[in-house]
């Protein structure tokens, strides 16, 4: 793990100053209009985070996912010969949705309507009375959607015209492929939903300004000393993703079971390699909205969902090596999930007062400091998409 000392280096405003200064319009944050156009240039286009492969395990495995942002029920599936594909969750001849189970692990996919049955691999095993239909087999395929892995992690594109995930994660790819959750074989999840755009939700986890107002207890290992804010202690850039480098408290307070259960968890890090890992302090987000976290004793990824221009869902998942293997680990782990929980709990309220308030329309900008460098980067590479896809259909933004 990365050692801290106790002289904190604020980054210099003029390092970040190319990203500009100037107060961003409010209205992006509710307008249905813009989110419509974010949809579609923004969530449409992008490689969007889903799961994991720790999942899908076997052959047969699968995971439904439902995006509203497309409209779609997906069905993600390890086929025979062991690759990942992802399928619409609809059977071709009448639409019905094939699977139910949020998970499972089975040889092929009958819809409950007709009985048309898929395998692993999409094709149309058989259909009752099949020749009434003057169609061939290899026509009525389950339809697909762009896959990829990274680091373990699963991503979707709707984009025919999408680039590789690995070109579209550019030098970030091998970052990622190095983090804890690369080498993940089980999680634990917490999902929330919240009245807030996905941006003013994903921005709460960009910066780190709140820090001693929202969680002067709870988030105390991260501010103090002469970091009262808990700044970061670098930010990159990279296209539309970015990172920064998280700064501890060199002697944080920690109460007895606090410590006891940080020490079993760097005891279970230790055990699976995890601590040697580079990038441990970093925050890794990807466009448009995941980020990871690389600290060895919880390391995990908060996906940031859009469900309208108000409302959003977020899925927290703190990753491990292995199953509990002993009492000690399994009470390190459950404290881990407890404390991203508790932390996060702090955070809905203040979020949703900011929505309502740029709902009401009172404001017709919002401001960012330098040290908030990351939301205004995920501002600006959204709003550029979004005004080039207006202009090119012939609409404003």
């Amino acid at each position: 793990m990365d050692q801290q000392t106790s002289t904190f280096q604020r980054i210099p405003a003029d390092d970040l100053a190319w990203l500009g200064t100037a107060p961003v319009p409010a209205k992006p944050y509710y307008d249905p209009a813009y989110n419509e156009l974010e949809r579609q240039a923004v969530f449409l286009k992008s490689w969007i985070n889903i799961g994991h492969v720790c999942e899908i395990p076997e052959t047969g495995s699968f995971i439904r996912r439902e995006l509203e942002f497309a409209r779609a029920s997906l069905l993600i599936v390890r086929g025979r010969e062991g690759a990942v594909r992802a399928f619409h969750n609809v059977c071709p001849h009448r639409g019905t949705q094939l699977v139910d189970e949020a998970q499972g692990r089975q040889s092929k996919f009958s819809c409950p309507y007709h009985m048309w049955t898929f395998g692993t691999d999409g094709a149309l095993l058989s259909a009752p009375d099949f020749d009434a239909f003057h169609l061939e087999k290899e026509d009525c395929a389950l339809r697909e959607v762009a896959v990829s892995e990274c680091g373990g992690m699963l991503f979707v594109n709707f984009d025919p015209a999408a680039e590789p995930l690995r070109e579209w994660l550019g030098e970030y790819a091998e970052r990622l492929e190095q983090m804890p959750v690369a080498r993940a074989t089980t999680f634990a999840e917490y999902t929330y939903e919240i009245d807030a755009n996905w941006k003013l939700t994903y921005d709460n986890f960009q910066e780190n300004y709140h820090l001693r107002f929202i969680h002067p207890r709870s988030g105390g290992a991260g501010i103090g000393g002469d970091n009262e804010y808990g700044y970061p202690t670098s930010m990159g850039f990279s296209g539309p993703h970015r990172t920064q480098r998280i700064w501890a408290h060199p002697k944080p307070t920690l109460k007895p079971f606090q410590l006891k259960a940080a020490m079993k968890a760097v005891h279970s890090a230790a055990k699976h390699g995890i601590l040697e890992l580079p990038y441990g302090r970093d925050y890794l987000a990807f466009f448009p909205n995941l980020f990871v976290i690389g600290t060895p004793t919880q390391p995990f990824s908060h996906t940031v969902y859009p469900l309208g221009p108000e409302r959003s869902r977020g899925v927290v998942r703190v990753y491990w090596a292995s199953e509990d293997s002993n009492a000690s680990e399994r009470f390190a782990r459950e404290y881990s999930l407890a404390q991203v929980r508790d932390i996060h709990c702090e955070d809905i309220s203040i979020i949703e007062r900011g929505q309502r308030g740029l709902s009401s329309g009172a404001l017709d900008h919002i401001h960012f400091q330098s040290m908030e460098a990351l939301c205004r980067h995920l501002f600006l590479e959204v709003d550029a998409r979004v005004q080039d896809h207006a202009r090119s259909i012939g609409e404003t933004a």
